[in-house]
């Protein structure tokens, strides 16, 4: 019990701090007088290098085990909240965020190679990620009320130091936990530098771009390095012994199906919280802690499903199912909101976002668990680093491509409107591709994992 409640803590402060800091923008915009550019990269410093890092993170974790691994990613995670905290100029805060996200991606396959090696069994093993998976989406469903409580009642300084606590007790709960197995493997370096110079150029280019203009030398610049290291990353890992992404795996059907829906939820899910955070505030003048508020249905219903629902229909029916429903909800939900305006009343757009939550209530579960059940256990950690990885560029593409469309000169309400469709879009392509792909019925977790894949 121990390894998952510490897991489930090491989780709980990083999907806290992915989304508490959605309902702070507009006051930590005019506190360190920021644009939206500025904004942007607050949510996607932190999204950035979780993304990028996470690869060599997953091999990292086990290489030197995933207890030791997860200790020194909490440690370093904790102290980077405090400094984001303390910032008193932007570039401090997104200096401060960009370490954060680091420290995540050391944290987040730890944590999840921790629930693997401890229940070994597939069905305890499903709820062990069904439980895993409640605890980000509680902290995400007490992470925007919460944020906006203490950005309305003291500052958005509070939402950062209040990691304190938490990192403290997850590392006290880790010394109960037995040691990690080692697997010697040597990391990549180059494939781990191209990767981030790859998300980090597309970054660039799309936040850059919707503030400078595509035409500006710079964003072409960062748009060509992007392309460049990401043929460059393909071409090394083919051919590396020990790859930071194993492209091997994604010869897998259960793993490419995997990780395609893992991006596009979060796609929907992290740009709908950051479009909608700036609706209420910005559009609606709304407190921030009213913002917040507005999320709590949906993310509630992502909570309870997780502990009462998605562990039951993954055993019952298996992962394609409840990945099928929770994508094509959560189509259902952003399309509702594309008919969303400032006359709505406030709590109908409540409502209209619950939907939006289904992704995460049952495919998320359904996917984590297909996919680790669908390779070795000793590359449980290299498997969760390359999920959390699509799933986190997801959300930091969302941001940056979302928040580039809102600053166009087509306005808020049509940019709010076409980021929507982009993202129902692409979720319901993987919702048809998940019902092709997979079979109709398969043991929770995929139990065994197909070697000749």
């Amino acid at each position: 019990m121990a390894p998952l409640l510490a897991a489930a803590l090491g989780f709980v402060v990083i999907s806290l701090d992915a989304l508490v800091v959605t309902v702070a923008l507009p006051d930590i915009g005019t506190d360190l007088h920021g644009g939206i550019a500025g904004l942007q990269w607050v949510v996607d410093g932190y999204t950035l290098t979780f993304a990028a890092f996470m690869l060599s993170a997953g091999a990292f974790a086990d290489r030197i085990g995933a207890s030791r691994a997860f200790a020194g990613g909490l440690v370093l995670f904790t102290a980077a909240s405090v400094a984001c905290g303390l910032a008193t100029e932007l570039w401090m805060l997104v200096a401060a965020r960009l370490v954060q996200g680091l420290a995540a991606a050391l944290t987040m396959p730890a944590s999840l190679a921790l629930v693997r090696q401890a229940y070994p069994d597939p069905h305890r093993r499903t709820r062990a990620i069904a439980t895993w998976t409640a605890a980000g989406a509680i902290a995400t469903t007490v992470g925007p009320a919460l944020g906006g409580l203490l950005t309305s009642a003291w500052n958005w300084r509070a939402i950062f130091f209040i990691n304190l606590p938490v990192g403290i007790a997850g590392l006290l709960l880790l010394r109960r936990a037995p040691r990690s197995p080692r697997r010697a493997a040597p990391l990549d370096l180059l494939g781990q530098v191209l990767a981030v110079l790859g998300l980090a150029g597309l970054t660039v280019g799309v936040i850059e771009g919707g503030d400078r203009g595509y035409r500006a030398p710079e964003v072409i610049g960062a748009f060509g390095l992007a392309a460049v290291a990401v043929i460059a990353f393909l071409v090394v890992e083919a051919r590396h012994e020990h790859p930071t992404m194993p492209l091997g795996l994604f010869r897998r059907r259960p793993v490419s199906v995997s990780i395609a829906a893992g991006f596009a939820v979060n796609v929907a899910w992290y740009g709908t919280i950051f479009l909608l955070s700036l609706f209420f505030q910005r559009e609606l003048h709304r407190t921030a802690f009213v913002a917040g508020l507005m999320f709590v249905p949906a993310t509630a219903v992502v909570a309870l499903s997780n502990l009462l629902v998605a562990a039951r229909m993954i055993q019952r029916y298996g992962p394609r199912v409840p990945m099928v429903l929770g994508q094509a909800g959560t189509v259902v939900g952003l399309t509702l909101l594309l008919f969303v305006d400032a006359d709505t009343p406030l709590a109908l757009v409540a409502l209209a976002t619950v939907p939006v939550g289904l992704a995460g209530a049952l495919a998320v579960p359904a996917l984590t668990g297909l996919l680790l059940g669908s390779v070795e256990a000793e590359r449980a950690g290299t498997a969760a680093g390359v999920l959390n990885t699509v799933r986190q560029t997801g959300g930091a593409v969302a941001v940056a491509v979302f928040g580039a469309i809102v600053a166009s000169g087509a306005g808020f309400g049509a940019g709010l409107r076409i980021s929507l469709a982009v993202a129902a879009v692409a979720l319901g392509a993987t919702t048809v591709a998940t019902f092709v792909a997979l079979p109709p019925i398969a043991p929770a977790g995929a139990a065994t994992v197909n070697r000749r894949a």
